[in-house]
């Protein structure tokens, strides 16, 4: 384990000028801005998203600090090799599924848990933790929007997982989380685990949001991370219907009639990447060949946009 007391090993690591990180530190907040992004529950989520040079700085934080910090086997997002699919797999064929949320996760990681549990004096000298934590908060918050908060959110709740993985398993329970979203599935006492969960939770300064947690029994439709997992891990029915039925118009009556019809407003090859990035996600779930089909064509389409 490299442990960095002097700032220079620090600077030569991250690639980056001392005079570089020390002007950044003393004006942080400069170098952010805010960005609002509809919700599709409504309302708004606000990103802090830093601007070129601190978000290189940042990269180079995650890349050459983060990455190689362990993080816990129940944590799916955010780790290379892990995804939604990953994720959603452990949880197919139970007899119960369960979803919690963790009410504003990242607005709940705050300076002081950054220090003390990411940048922690086992690894770095007093100066050298605070200049990283500071490079890494907005308001003393962690920010959605900078490339380092992901990783920092499975480090901070690194000893959660493994203390509700490990209760979970003693119990035949399958438990696993994704970002804020917490799955538990088998046969269990849904309350049981959703106390024991707030309970721990509240150890680490986190809250549970009751308004969105969700029990499916067999027979229900058991979703976890957007994808259905009753019986395999799939990608809801409706969604898949929307991608057949804008192909379906595409084809019909042409891209311009279908968008102009549709009210769709963007520029053509914006909505066609749109497009084939869900149909791309389609595929990433399930290698069905109708969707390949759909990815070829629509390749095509935005050959011909680009002339």
């Amino acid at each position: 384990m490299i442990v960095y007391h002097e700032l220079s090993s620090l600077c030569h690591d991250l690639g980056v000028s001392p005079k570089t990180l020390y002007t950044l530190s003393n004006q942080i907040e400069k170098h952010y801005h805010t960005v609002s992004i509809p919700k599709k529950s409504g309302g708004v989520r606000i990103l802090h998203v830093p601007d070129p040079l601190l978000k290189s700085v940042q990269r180079s934080i995650a890349d050459n600090l983060l990455a190689y910090m362990p993080v816990s086997a129940y944590a799916c997002a955010y780790r290379y090799g892990m995804s939604a699919v990953q994720n959603a797999s452990c949880h197919t064929g139970k007899d119960t599924v369960m979803r919690l949320d963790i009410r504003g996760f990242f607005d709940h990681i705050t300076f002081a848990q950054i220090r003390e549990k990411v940048f922690s004096a086992r690894r770095f000298s007093e100066a050298n933790s605070i200049l990283l934590t500071i490079l890494c908060v907005y308001e003393d918050i962690l920010p959605q929007g900078a490339p380092t908060s992901p990783m920092i959110s499975n480090l901070i709740l690194r000893g959660f997982d493994d203390v509700m993985g490990e209760w979970c398993r003693k119990r035949g329970i399958a438990y696993t989380r994704y970002c804020d979203d917490m799955t538990f599935s088998g046969t269990f006492d849904a309350r049981e685990v959703k106390e024991k969960a707030a309970a721990l939770l509240r150890n680490e300064g986190f809250f549970l949001n009751g308004k969105k947690t969700l029990i499916r029994r067999q027979g229900q439709r058991q979703l976890t991370t957007g994808l259905v997992v009753n019986e395999k891990v799939s990608v809801p029915a409706g969604y898949r219907r929307k991608i057949r039925q804008e192909m379906h118009c595409i084809a019909t009556f042409g891209l311009s009639s279908h968008m102009e019809h549709a009210g769709i407003p963007e520029d053509p090859q914006d909505y066609l990447r749109s497009l084939q990035g869900r149909v791309r996600y389609v595929l990433s779930v399930s290698k069905s060949q109708e969707f390949r089909n759909y990815d070829d064509v629509i390749s095509g389409l935005l050959k011909k946009e680009n002339g």
